[in-house]
């Protein structure tokens, strides 16, 4: 047996990079032909049968997004005009855990919206979170493992997670969030939700822009304790699922307010953060905060099975007026959701009523398959000379996205003046949370430490807190080193 351990794709050929999707240049988008990308990306949605592979539980509503300010110079959106009111389905989730464990674990909360507009479904799968733990999708699937259960004791394993963080410094900024107040929100009523990703908007006159979605509570940010959430953990586990059910069953609609981020197309390239990396927040200091519209949730699903666990969220679903941005992470996700839901629900998902559009026929060329109910007839094929549909570049075609040219290389993104992966995460330590929040941060990072860390990853995760903030990180270590037996 030979003593070299790298690591080879499943046909056990050498893959050239763990870390790095393949690009056309260090800022270019990712490419098809990273076959190891494509099969880290399939298995991985097919791992696990018939529960979605991350955000297992969750639970949803029904209502309607009504634009109340003019951003029309932004984008030509058909949901975004002035005036517009759009019905929508959301559905929250915990990331981790399966569908039977508690809704008041520590764990970020999927926050995932369905516009039914107009010109077909528009897809947002975000979180309460601005960032997120990554910045290239050739990491998730292992980031995902590493907060799962073992292989062998079939148990969560802190160790596991901490190992994978703390050689993952990209992670700091978000799991800074994690373990802070808003790691557990106390309902879903009462926490934010974010795009995280940059999208790009394009107005009816062809102008680029590039935008972050933030939706803001309006009842406002309450979150639980670590006690106060592991008591709710033992007296009802599906504590944030029946609270909206029973708000909105009380006439009590919870709302958010939307506002976005607006860059300019070309400033996005000298901006001193990227815009395109998943863990970075866009300062709302440089770019404010400008109002869209409001959500509102009003109507409990009637059936959960084929309302909300069938949903299937895309962000592959981008209408007339908004597209893609070069963040990786956004990129491969518009892969493996629509990839997911194919082998999760099937092939035809997309004609369940929960996902069916609600604008004018599907003419589409799709046919057959399992489960299939409707069929476009003849002709099947394009081009055609049969009266079939065929597209509509003059009035729907986008503007070219982005210019990348370069080597096709396994890389890291450039870096732009103020990148770095612990900056931002001591910025929110320092300058966001007071000090009462401060402790609680330090409070929660030890216990989760003193649950089965061993010392070699308890050291790594003493250097990592050091580097988002040296008083941080100091009172973390002594805070697990007096705790410990």
């Amino acid at each position: 047996m030979s003593d070299e351990n790298f690591t080879t794709n499943n046909a056990g050929i050498p893959v050239a990079s763990d870390e790095h999707s393949l690009t056309l240049g260090p800022d270019g988008p990712l490419l098809l032909q990273d076959h190891y990308l494509i099969e880290k990306m399939a298995q991985f949605n097919r791992e696990r049968v018939p529960e979605r592979q991350p955000h297992a539980k969750g639970g949803g509503a029904f209502g309607r997004f009504e634009v109340t300010n003019d951003i029309s110079a932004y984008t030509k959106a058909d949901l975004f005009q002035p005036g517009r009111s759009t019905e929508m389905l959301i559905r929250f989730s915990t990331v981790a855990g399966e569908r039977g464990t508690p809704d008041t674990w520590r764990d970020p909360r999927g926050f995932s919206i369905k516009f039914y507009t107009t010109q077909g479904n528009y897809d947002m799968v975000g979180n309460n979170t601005p960032v997120f733990f990554l910045r290239d999708p050739m990491k998730f699937q292992d980031f995902i493992r590493s907060q799962k259960r073992r292989a062998d004791t079939n148990l969560r394993d802190h160790d596991m997670q901490w190992d994978f963080w703390t050689l993952s410094p990209e992670s700091a900024h978000q799991v800074t969030w994690l373990m802070g107040d808003r790691g557990i929100p106390r309902t879903w009523r009462h926490m934010d939700g974010f795009s995280s990703h940059t999208y790009m908007w394009v107005n009816a006159a062809g102008e680029k822009f590039w935008v972050r979605y933030h939706f803001k509570t309006d009842q406002g940010i309450e979150f639980f304790t670590q006690d106060e959430a592991d008591e709710m953990a033992g007296k009802d586990a599906d504590f944030h699922t029946r609270d909206l059910h029973d708000a909105i069953a009380r006439g009590e609609n919870p709302s958010w307010t939307l506002k976005v981020q607006i860059m300019p197309f070309e400033e996005a390239k000298d901006y001193r953060f990227n815009p395109f990396d998943l863990t970075k927040a866009i300062s709302q200091k440089d770019y404010p905060l400008i109002e869209v519209g409001r959500m509102t949730l009003d109507r409990n699903p009637s059936d959960y099975h084929t309302e909300i666990e069938q949903a299937a969220f895309e962000p592959s679903n981008l209408v007339p007026g908004i597209g893609p941005s070069p963040d990786r992470m956004l990129l491969g996700r518009m892969f493996s959701y629509p990839d997911a839901h194919r082998y999760r629900i099937g092939a035809n998902y997309n004609e369940l009523p929960v996902n069916a559009p609600r604008n004018a026929e599907v003419r589409s060329y799709s046919k057959d398959g399992h489960m299939r109910h409707h069929n476009p007839g003849d002709p099947v094929y394009a081009p055609n000379s049969k009266g079939g549909p065929s597209a509509d570049t003059a009035r729907f075609g986008e503007p070219a996205g982005w210019h990348a040219d370069g080597d096709m290389i396994h890389a890291a993104a450039t870096l732009h003046r103020d990148d770095d992966d612990f900056g931002q995460a001591g910025t929110l330590v320092r300058e966001v949370l007071d000090d009462a929040a401060r402790d609680r941060l330090v409070s929660n990072i030890v216990g989760h430490l003193l649950d089965g860390v061993s010392e070699p990853v308890l050291l790594r995760a003493f250097d990592y807190w050091r580097n988002v903030d040296p008083a941080l990180g100091e009172r973390v270590e002594k805070g697990v080193r007096s705790a410990a037996p």
